[in-house]
């Protein structure tokens, strides 16, 4: 799964992901967490940068506390679940990042570890959101959820999932407004190399998600 990321970069990003504009301000971020807003890239002719909250409460939603259920999506069953069926086909999205944590089970513990590129760069996860109305509000709340896959060599070490990284090359084609074919879904949705990655444990820090600070993303040496 993932349930904590980092945007340590807060500029370049109308370049990096061909943005109309910036208006929604960035800040550096080293504990993200579900419930949190978050900024999410669109495909709104051209991309627009607008703030979603972690954890999907699809459209037809009863109770939000399904949103707790819903941070992430496994991508080998999106098109067999009501909830993420539909948003497949129309709500695609891209979930900017410079680094997740993972952590390491062992017998007595489990053990945090930052996963980032190795050149630093932001990258983005694949996502889906969709607008949920509570009865009696005016406003829709927007919400994402991040798709996981297999993990890669790299991170199978450590964990049995890893969240869906999308190649640069493949984020047009993931927010592109029309539906993608079963193919171009698993060329999407698999395992980033492994070799362009890097790994390794952190400060017992980060579980607490009140600390927000560039020391969660230290190696612990």
């Amino acid at each position: 799964m993932c349930g904590r990321f980092t945007i340590a970069i807060a500029v370049g990003w109308q370049k990096r992901f061909q943005l109309q504009d910036q208006t929604t301000p960035v800040q550096p971020r080293y504990n993200i967490t579900p419930s949190q807003q978050v900024p999410i890239i669109v495909r709104e002719n051209p991309n627009r940068l607008i703030m979603m909250q972690w954890g999907l409460i699809p459209s037809w939603a009863k109770d939000p506390k399904i949103g707790s259920r819903l941070i992430n999506a496994r991508a080998e069953t999106l098109h067999e679940r009501p909830a993420f069926r539909t948003l497949l086909r129309r709500s695609r999205c891209l979930v900017p990042a410079t680094g997740f944590y993972e952590w390491k089970k062992t017998e007595t513990m489990k053990i945090p570890h930052y996963i980032h590129q190795k050149d630093n760069a932001i990258f983005a996860f694949a996502g889906l959101y969709d607008s949920w109305r509570s009865p009696g509000a005016t406003d829709n709340l927007l919400t994402f959820t991040i798709i996981t896959t297999e993990p890669n060599a790299l991170i199978a070490t450590i964990h049995n999932r890893m969240p869906a990284i999308v190649r640069q090359e493949y984020e047009y084609l993931w927010l592109r407004p029309e539906p993608l074919s079963l193919d171009e879904v698993k060329q999407i949705l698999n395992p980033y190399p492994d070799d362009q990655l890097e790994a390794y444990r952190v400060s017992f820090a980060v579980n607490n998600p009140k600390i927000e600070s560039e020391e969660l993303i230290k190696p612990l040496i």
